[in-house]
């Protein structure tokens, strides 16, 4: 098998309601998307959700290296020879997380329509849904819970609260949460490096009888001591690193060091579905738990992402809903959600223009 064309092109995705996070304010989320045609047939596709202040990426970088490197590289190549073809370009794009991961899922989506078989089963097929967490974006107390209502209400039962902005306000957030759901629904809490180390402890001592789940990269990314100090001082409360965590060379840091106890693995970050499982699999041997994420990224991403959630038994949490404020994405189908629960659905049984 041969592939035979390669087309890349970006869509500028508008949300149906913008947030905001400790950095920057979030209205749209371009997607830059890959198709790979081959002689037989079979059309792989990927996609990648450029983030500047994560991974150093924009659209114009993803869609140049696509266009680029990535096309010389694919064209009139095995795409069954996916290992060789990642190594090259891990080789020639090394700083473009985001470009290699479109092709690593375009890849593996080539493989499961030629064996007929879903993504995540052919990497272990651990289990067929997952929880997932949803995200309220930093709002002021009164419509932090408004949306908290509206979403358990909806039957999602993990919710994400940003904050790192101002520790008072959130950790008032935060309890004011609780006190609305009720015990039952889990809560997750990320500064997006937002606090110091002391700002961080006042937040894991103010919200202890909110029984948060876990605190994710609560200190600036770079600053792995602060992060290592917030997890040794907040003994009762997980510490999952996230922004910290790029690559397969950053979680065997983090695990030697023992600087988490938790990491967020996002195929943007780390170049795709099978680097994922490699950090995964060294985070289990670690004794550090996985929590698979993710971006703005449509349906399409979220699928690839959710394949690793479902495949490995090293992934304890999922938080994949980047997709669910996308307007007009033209991939919506490719998972499902039922009571809170994510599943896998296949883009061969859906109308999908791509």
């Amino acid at each position: 098998m041969r592939i035979t064309r390669v087309d890349v092109w970006a869509l500028k995705l508008r949300l149906s309601e913008p947030y905001a996070v400790s950095y920057e304010s979030i209205e749209h989320a371009v997607n830059v998307f890959l198709r790979l045609e081959t002689d037989r047939g079979l059309v792989g596709l990927g996609c990648a959700n450029p983030d500047l202040a994560v991974c150093n990426e924009t659209e114009g970088g993803v869609s140049a290296a696509l266009d680029g490197p990535a096309r010389q590289t694919l064209m009139s190549a095995d795409p069954l020879r996916a290992a060789q073809l990642r190594e090259r370009l891990r080789k020639l794009l090394p700083e473009s997380p985001a470009a290699r991961a479109a092709v690593d899922m375009a890849l593996f989506d080539l493989l499961g329509k030629h064996c007929g078989l879903p993504v995540y089963q052919l990497l272990g097929g651990y289990r067929d849904r997952i929880i997932t967490s949803v995200t309220i974006g930093i709002l002021e107390p009164e419509e932090t819970v408004r949306r908290a209502r509206d979403l358990t209400a909806q039957g999602f039962k993990a919710l994400k609260l940003k904050g790192g902005l101002d520790v008072e306000q959130d950790i008032e957030r935060v309890l004011a949460v609780r006190s609305a759901v009720g015990p039952k629904i889990r809560l997750r809490f990320d500064a997006n490096q937002g606090y110091d180390v002391g700002q961080a402890l006042r937040l894991v001592e103010g919200t202890r009888r909110a029984r948060l789940e876990l605190l994710e990269q609560p200190t600036p990314r770079d600053e792995l001591e602060a992060l290592d100090s917030v997890r040794r001082a907040a003994t009762q409360l997980p510490i999952m690193a996230d922004e910290s965590l790029m690559g397969l060379r950053d979680a065997f840091r983090i695990a030697r060091g023992g600087l988490a106890d938790m990491i967020n693995v996002k195929l943007m970050k780390c170049g795709g579905i099978w680097p994922a499982m490699e950090i995964t699999s060294l985070a289990r041997t670690a004794g550090i738990e996985v929590m698979v994420g993710c971006m703005d990224e449509c349906a399409l991403g979220i699928a690839a992402a959710l394949s690793v959630a479902l495949a490995h038994p090293g992934v304890v949490y999922a938080d994949l809903d980047g997709h669910l404020d996308l307007i007009d994405d033209p991939t919506a189908a490719a998972v499902a959600l039922k009571n809170g629960m994510i599943s896998p659905r296949t883009l061969d049984d859906l109308e999908c223009p791509l």
